[in-house]
């Protein structure tokens, strides 16, 4: 009999609302707690949203496409399976429609009218999410018109249903002032004021005109980006419009790590039943680093640097689509060598499959990405945003190197890749971003060979 409204759950920081990509219940369908009941994208990762409550899914409030305000009910669960308590709304339904019939057709179109009028004064302190400001954008809607668009969110946000509701009314707001013209026009027996309706009909016509813009010739294959990539294109142009970035390079002497892992990676196979990667190494050496230059972990707000006490190293992971995301290992520093190696191998595992969780993807400082990976010998990544630097390790190569004994000087064939640090120099100056990088290198070159995994 007990009826439990099932809301849009907050899925990490700065995420607002939610695609509805598929339900994976219906109607009728008896589902337990915690089981997943649909499938929802945001502006960072695409997830499954579990029941909150076990009982029967009685009603879905929201269809697949739909964009969904964080807290706004999705669904309806009845607890014991019972129908008496849907029957009193299931009542109201049929007396409501009457009254919805009745209305003539201009009546029903007033209500939207309403809902699409500016508001009275700007909202300048609200927040807009990417989506939002890239539909604003594609417009051709200003930032100023953008501030008295009425929004359904939380605290009076647009969500994407807004700012398209608003972006139709544009465009139908010129003919519906027309029609009414158009009725005097036909009455007035003087074909002087006829004229005047073509200039109003031709900037209707221009915009229209001007999508269908590049035109190609030859043996081409146009494919349009998906949503994640449409995503990742719009970040990395933000972060290279708001972030100078520097590059540094340094090339590690790596032998002993590659020494190490050879000695160990079979019998931490056999033991643990995963692979030993240098990864977990990197990430090691990257912590220890941040820990002695500390305003390498910042963020930047406005005009003020936040400094960060947690150290969460986020690590760039391929997606079946090809498509790269960034989740982040929590508090790295405290982890052993063992302890990283288990969260990467369960990070990367899980991004392949699509399992990764936004809380998996929120509160990264730092970043690291392994384009050797790729057989790359070096790179220069892009500063994921609002963090203000980024590691890329390239490939580990065999080159002749001069070794330095108690004897004297001798050549010999060594391990050695290349460190590239990407950062914003609005905040980090040449010295850190130079002194960060090299002292990785250093954590790296003296690697403990004797300790054990």
């Amino acid at each position: 009999m007990a009826l439990v409204e099932m809301v849009m759950p907050k899925m990490g920081e700065s995420i607002m609302e939610g695609t509805v990509l598929k339900w994976l219940k219906n109607v009728g369908d008896t589902i337990e707690q915690d089981e997943s009941v649909l499938e929802v994208a945001t502006d960072k990762v695409d997830t499954e949203v579990p029941a909150i409550q076990g009982g029967v899914l009685k009603e879905i409030l929201v269809k697949e496409g739909d964009v969904v305000a964080v807290g706004a009910p999705i669904a309806i669960i009845s607890t014991n399976g019972e129908d008496t308590a849907a029957a009193p709304a299931a009542a109201q339904a049929p007396a409501a429609a009457p009254q919805v019939d009745a209305q003539p057709a201009v009546a029903a179109s007033a209500p939207a009218t309403a809902s699409l009028a500016k508001l009275d004064q700007p909202a300048s302190s609200r927040f807009y999410s990417p989506l939002v400001l890239n539909i604003a954008r594609e417009e051709g809607i200003s930032m100023q018109e953008l501030e008295f668009v009425p929004g359904t969110g939380s605290e009076g946000r647009v969500s994407k249903k807004d700012i398209l509701a608003y972006v139709e009314s544009r465009k139908n707001a010129p003919q519906q002032a027309a029609a009414p013209q158009a009725q005097p026009q036909v009455q007035a027996p003087a074909a002087v004021p006829q004229p005047a309706l073509a200039p109003v009909a031709q900037p209707q016509a221009a915009p229209v005109a001007a999508k269908p813009a590049a035109s190609y010739s030859g043996n081409v294959e146009i494919i349009e980006m998906d949503r994640m990539r449409k995503m990742i294109a719009d970040r990395m142009v933000d972060s290279k419009r708001i972030s100078p970035h520097v590059t540094s390079f340094v090339e590690a002497d790596v032998t002993n790590i590659v020494n190490w892992r050879n000695k160990w990676k079979n019998d931490y196979k056999r033991r643990e039943g995963e692979n030993l990667t240098f990864t977990p190494i990197f990430i090691d050496a990257i912590a220890k680093a941040i820990k002695d230059f500390p305003m390498i972990n910042v963020s930047v707000d406005g005009g003020n640097i936040i400094r960060h006490k947690d150290i969460n190293i986020g690590m760039a992971v391929a997606l079946p689509s090809g498509n790269l995301i960034v989740p982040n290992i929590k508090n790295a520093d405290q982890l052993n060598l063992n302890g990283l190696t288990k969260k990467v191998n369960d990070l990367a595992n899980r991004g392949r499959i699509n399992k990764l969780t936004p809380d998996d993807l929120a509160g990264g400082t730092y970043t690291v990405s392994n384009v050797g990976s790729f057989g790359n010998v070096m790179g220069t990544p892009i500063i994921m945003q609002p963090q203000v630097a980024i590691m890329a390790v390239g490939a580990i190569k065999k080159k002749p190197a001069v070794i330095e004994t108690p004897e004297g000087d001798l050549i010999g064939i060594r391990h050695f890749m290349f460190l590239s640090h990407s950062y914003d120099h609005r905040v980090v100056d040449g010295s850190l971003g130079g002194m960060f990088v090299r002292r990785v290198a250093d954590y790296l070159e003296n690697f403990d060979v004797n300790q054990s995994i």
